[in-house]
């Protein structure tokens, strides 16, 4: 399976690695959550704000049809759209967005090439 391919506008038409990587857990919790809103949200934007010990954490939110920012970085892939913060997007290029659900915990899990340093619980990094 190839990975997802993003569209760039210019001259001639071409394709650049996606973004974000998104795996195939993390699509499918993000159809089942998109699904539980009424009306169905056209997908979820990630972004970041600054908080926890190491400086930054990422932050989820639904992105309804009238909300689409202009300059976010859209990545569609497996069937769902993930719009990226412009803010947010020099420090998630390369990110793969993963889903885990264990006997503990269900959560979003980013694994982010860029940072250069994560808290002891995880939910912060510094870049």
């Amino acid at each position: 399976m190839g990975s997802a391919r993003v569209l760039v506008a210019a001259n001639a038409p071409r394709t650049r690695k996606a973004a974000l990587e998104i795996t195939d857990r993390a699509a499918e919790r993000i159809r089942a959550l998109l699904g539980r809103k009424i009306p169905e949200p056209v997908g979820v934007r990630v972004g970041l704000r600054h908080r926890g010990c190491n400086g930054m954490s990422y932050t989820l939110n639904y992105v309804d049809e009238n909300k689409r920012a202009e300059f976010d970085e859209i990545v569609s892939d497996k069937g769902v759209t993930v719009f990226i913060d412009p803010r947010a997007l020099m420090h998630v290029v390369g990110t793969k967005m993963d889903f885990v659900d264990t006997e503990l915990t269900s959560e979003f899990v980013f694994s982010n090439p860029n940072a250069k340093g994560t808290c002891g619980c995880g939910e912060s990094f510094s870049v």
